[in-house]
């Protein structure tokens, strides 16, 4: 805590904290940077959200964008205040975005409609009373890396399947804000006690954010290229502003 600034939220019961001083620049927030570097998230999330509500995307991606913003906020809240229920509030989230990337992933195969989603609604319920009740730790972490690495062969089988060179494109840049994101991630998680004596601290998590913010935002933008092509909608990338991707479909008049 920064000399002469008082904590409005208390003393910290959150399990982790990252290498950030606290409340240094208001009493109401106690990691400034790791919790201002998550609104790109939000208006990423947004962004992808009025696309795929302008131009009449499945339901399930309408969704995905809401889960993104979702995360977000229980992000932005946890880090603001480091308490250990809004850390939950923050953890939690992330599994269930994973278990709805899964279904996305995995839906358009799958025979049995109703069973996936059903199955992965109660698994997510199911972990959300556990973890509220048992509070994993390393446990949560080795959970949620199996979640993203059932994603990875589902992925990369889609983007094989991929000729587009610029929905392509997508895939290796969340490949590579992935890389990037993470390794700010373990510098700023595994170094801090030196980093902590720099003149400038580089704000390793931060960066996590934003790049995380990016990766997502690419993912769903090209999973809803690979889902436009496979129900036929003539998918084709285009920007907004010149700069952020998205999907633009033309349905067949019937649809």
């Amino acid at each position: 805590m920064a000399d002469g600034t008082s904590s409005f939220w208390g003393p910290v019961t959150s399990t982790h904290e990252w290498c950030e001083p606290n409340y240094v620049y208001s009493s109401y927030i106690a990691e400034f940077f790791n919790t201002i570097s998550i609104v790109p998230s939000i208006l990423l999330a947004l962004i992808g959200l009025l696309s795929s509500l302008r131009q009449r995307f499945e339901k399930r991606f309408s969704v995905l964008h809401i889960s993104n913003m979702i995360l977000a906020i229980g992000s932005i809240l946890y880090h603001a205040t480091l308490q250990r229920l809004q850390q939950q509030g923050d953890e939690t989230p992330m599994v269930w975005e994973m278990l709805l990337y899964i279904y996305i992933l995995y839906s358009p195969d799958w025979h049995y409609r109703s069973t996936m989603p059903t199955f992965l609604f109660l698994y997510g319920a199911a972990f959300a009373i556990a973890h509220s009740q048992l509070r994993f730790d390393i446990g949560f972490k080795v959970h949620y890396v199996l979640l993203c690495l059932l994603c990875i062969p589902r992925m990369y089988k889609y983007y094989i399947l991929t000729e587009e060179k610029s929905a392509k494109r997508l895939a290796k840049l969340y490949v590579v804000t992935l890389s990037v994101g993470s390794l700010c991630w373990l510098v700023d998680r595994q170094f801090c006690k030196d980093i902590s004596r720099w003149y400038f601290n580089p704000q390793g998590h931060a960066l996590w954010h934003i790049s995380m913010g990016f990766n997502s935002y690419f993912a769903n933008t090209f999973l809803m290229y690979c889902r436009a092509e496979q129900k036929g909608w003539d998918p084709k990338v285009e920007h907004f502003l010149g700069f952020f991707p998205y999907v633009k479909i033309q349905k067949p008049k019937a649809q």
